[in-house]
């Protein structure tokens, strides 16, 4: 199944999305649906949708350095690490797709960061990797948009991570049992229709088991929150002469089966 919110005249309501059409599935909300509750039918089409935040989260957990192929060009001499690289973000980073993201004018070095992004479906409390799928409740298109500048002043990442609108997610929620990031899907992002990355979520370090486990442990994770899974390479950070974002810049992250997320540079 694939899931939406989307705005309509009396607030946000829950849609799917059959066959390229999205429909009404209202009064479901996304936490219904996370919690179990099935949908009894369809109702009118939406046609020219605006999309919504995919969820109310609580948290938003974000890993590093979790494709090789990005961990080699962004760091020298690049170990791979015992555990999953984890930061966050506050919640005002979370947008959805369509929404314009302002890039502040008192710095330049903003970057994209195409990731597959889990979606939380129950309380998961140092839990174990074997039995982690069990607490996933789909996955969803992330773009974890970086101010590299501030990101490399100390050893935390998060005045880098975490500046408003710096989370877009969305817009469609694939459920767990509709799709499998091992068996490897394409991930791209786009700038302003040029192609800047192409990888695969074969690719990563740590699987989204063990990211959900290991986070577990650590942080109490709840439904709805979201976890960014790490990015391929592409990115501008690995080029000799950075194309840093910059406001009139379109940018879009596709996910094979789940769709395409797109927000303007502001």
């Amino acid at each position: 199944m694939k899931y939406c919110n989307v705005v309509m005249e009396d607030g946000v309501h829950l849609a799917e999305q059959k066959d390229g059409r999205i429909y009404d599935l209202s009064p479901l909300m996304m936490e219904d649906i996370i919690a179990g509750a099935l949908p009894e039918g369809r109702g009118a089409e939406i046609t020219d949708p605006v999309f919504a935040n995919v969820v109310k989260a609580e948290k938003l957990v974000c890993v590093g350095l979790n494709y090789k192929s990005h961990a080699d060009r962004v760091g020298e001499n690049f170990v791979r690490a015992e555990t999953p690289i984890l930061f966050s973000k506050f919640g005002n980073a979370l947008v959805p797709s369509g929404a314009d993201v302002e890039l502040p004018y008192w710095e330049n070095s903003y970057d994209y960061e195409a990731e597959l992004v889990i979606v939380i479906g129950k309380t998961a409390w140092n839990i174990n990797e074997a039995d982690a799928g069990d607490y996933i409740f789909g996955y969803t298109c992330g773009n974890d948009l970086s101010l590299r500048r501030a990101q490399k002043m100390t050893s935390q990442w998060l005045i880098g991570k975490t500046m408003p609108g710096f989370g877009p997610c969305g817009p469609f929620i694939v459920t767990a049992d509709c799709f499998d990031p091992e068996t490897g899907k394409r991930i791209r992002s786009y700038v302003n229709g040029e192609l800047r990355q192409d990888g695969s979520t074969s690719e990563m370090i740590f699987s989204c088991k063990e990211i959900v486990a290991f986070a577990s442990r650590y942080i109490k994770l709840e439904p709805g929150d979201l976890i960014y899974t790490g990015t391929p390479s592409g990115v501008a950070l690995e080029q000799k002469d950075a194309k840093w974002l910059k406001p009139g810049d379109l940018v879009e992250v596709e996910i094979e089966d789940i769709g395409r997320l797109v927000n303007r540079m502001v």
